[in-house]
């Protein structure tokens, strides 16, 4: 099993509905395979009823068109649904397709960032510049309370991506709640590249670097941010805030630039343990470093802030991240579907499951409203009102 791969996120979505295919991102994995059917660990599975009923519609049902497709289609979600796990999910092939095109950065969308809560509206936490979403005047704080004449209030990240998501050129109607406002915005869908990784130098020669997401790009993004940005660099703020999360492989390199030696984390599934170990390159071993966290740091991004944590590399700034600790694997299905199943758990370097918990951060601090965080893709915009930036600046001076 190729584990180099590996990804997802949580409850938050980086759904740059340009897509990061909403907060699809939960560590995850690519199989080098798909088990036959009729292999033992699923042979007790009885299908006499699925089988049955599909016979029944194909023969009965008043329209003699049925989709055979989607019928199939249907009874895999419905096998998957009854696992009752919210991070086990079956994509159609098209959903599949962009999926894929977000693990490479490339997405069709509008370009928001958003972030979710249970059973609250999807609230957007910034736009990609120049993006369909930002021209057509969505801001950071704007909710989203309906897509077309969806509501979306409780929907999850990946329903929102479904929604939001679509052919470049097409259009989508967003209804948003600004300040007791409600307002419509038609935007027309494009294909957006974006970086998951975003850098400057702020305070005094502090290297500030965001990770969106992580994704198969991230590796190679965070090591340029480093080396362009360390050298002189009095510490270093790395930004996990509503980072969903991504590929495994990801966090395990950006553990790995700070941390010299030891475990990063390991995973426990139905074919034991699998430790991940520190790899060689080290380019900020020794250079202070400080975390944010918030609810929407999810799976690979607790990944690293965990790992970090118990290395006792770095003190975490922020609040309880989400607390997802399992990771999925893709399995292709014959139609080009596919089956996101959870497949593993994950543990820090100590044997620590964060799943349903999170993280609890060294410095707790609040911050007091979405659009208050600073964005460096609008550096010019500062971070005065960042509360969790400025106390981790403190952290570093030594506050």
């Amino acid at each position: 099993m190729n584990r180099s791969a590996a990804l997802r996120g949580g409850a938050i979505a980086l759904i740059l509905v340009i897509g990061f295919i909403a907060g699809i991102y939960v560590d995850q994995a690519y199989p080098e395979y798909v088990p036959y059917v009729g292999h033992r660990s699923v042979s007790k599975i009885d299908l006499t009823e699925v089988q049955q009923a599909a016979r029944v519609i194909q023969a009965d049902y008043v329209d003699t068109n049925v989709n055979s497709s989607k019928l199939s289609q249907g009874s895999v979600q419905g096998l998957v649904n009854s696992l009752g796990d919210p991070f086990s999910i079956y994509f159609d092939p098209t959903q599949y397709q962009r999926l894929l095109e977000s693990y490479q950065g490339r997405y069709t969308g509008i370009g928001i960032y958003l972030s979710f809560n249970t059973g609250s509206y999807p609230a957007i936490t910034g736009t990609v510049p120049g993006s369909p979403a930002a021209e057509a005047g969505l801001i950071a704080g704007d909710q989203i309370v309906k897509v077309g004449d969806k509501d979306t209030k409780g929907i999850t990240a990946d329903q929102a991506t479904s929604l939001i998501q679509g052919p470049s050129g097409s259009k989508v109607t967003l209804t948003v709640s600004r300040g007791g406002q409600t307002m419509t915005f038609s935007i027309t869908r494009a294909q957006i590249d974006v970086p998951t990784v975003r850098s400057a130098t702020i305070g005094d020669n502090v290297l500030y670097v965001r990770i969106y997401q992580f994704g198969a790009q991230t590796s190679t993004e965070f090591s340029k941010a480093l080396s362009s940005g360390l050298n002189g660099a009095s510490g270093m703020v790395l930004d996990l805030r509503g980072d969903p999360g991504g590929f495994i492989s990801a966090a395990d390199d950006v553990i790995t630039q700070f941390v010299t030696n030891g475990e990063t984390f390991e995973t426990r599934g139905r074919n034991g343990t699998d430790r991940h170990e520190v790899g060689s390159h080290h380019a900020a071993p020794k250079v202070p470093l400080v975390v944010l966290v918030d609810a929407n740091s999810a799976s690979a991004s607790e990944i690293v802030a965990g790992s970090l944590q118990v290395h006792s590399r770095a003190k975490l700034v922020g609040t309880k991240t989400f607390g997802k600790g399992s990771v999925q694997q893709d399995f292709v299905l014959s139609d080009g579907s596919d089956l996101h199943l959870t497949v593993e758990r994950w543990y820090l370097p100590n044997g620590v499951t964060i799943d349903h918990k999170g993280l609890t951060p060294d410095v707790t601090v609040t911050l007091p409203a979405a659009t208050d965080a600073y964005d460096v893709a609008q550096p010019s915009l500062g971070y005065a009102k960042d509360t969790q930036l400025n106390a981790a600046l403190s952290v570093l001076a030594g506050g």
